[in-house]
């Protein structure tokens, strides 16, 4: 899997949830799956089954947040550099019209609250970009350029 940039909040989260995963929910999903063999026939038993799949699902979601926590690199603000990395919040301007946006990686994504990854067509075209610098971005419908007016 390849590098996760995240907050260090975001990391605690991740953390959080994985360790509950791994007790918590392993036990329980555990425990219905005791109960459910006791109901006998395995192949017709809609318990067991159900019990099954949230074991799958419980496993696979483990799985991925180890490989996020292994890979994780917490995003640094650097404010010095000038340029737009992972962690910069930028205003850019479209048509006369200015919009704040903040750099974040994929899994803190919130688009409507002006979060965009790195990995977002957009994001992707403000990276290295410095104030004065144009991103064009493609589109549906075309393409559209921005203007990086301020890097925080």
């Amino acid at each position: 899997m390849d590098q996760q940039y995240l907050s260090k909040e975001r990391l605690e989260e991740l953390k959080k949830e994985y360790e509950d995963l791994k007790t918590r929910r392993r036990i329980e999903v555990g425990e219905r799956l005791k109960k459910a063999k006791e109901f006998g026939d395995l192949s017709e038993n809609s318990e067991y089954a159900e019990a099954r799949e949230e074991q799958a699902q419980v496993e696979t979601r483990i799985s991925a947040l180890e490989d996020m926590i292994k890979n994780a690199k917490i995003i640094e603000k650097t404010f010095s550099s000038g340029i737009v990395n992972v962690g910069s919040t930028v205003v850019v301007e479209k048509n006369g019209e200015k919009t704040k946006f903040t750099i974040v990686g994929s899994n803190e994504a919130d688009p409507v609250s002006g979060l965009i990854s790195n990995e977002s067509p957009l994001g992707s075209a403000f990276l290295e970009k410095r104030i004065g610098d144009k991103a064009v971005v493609s589109a549906p419908n075309g393409k559209t350029e921005y203007t990086i007016v301020s890097i925080e």
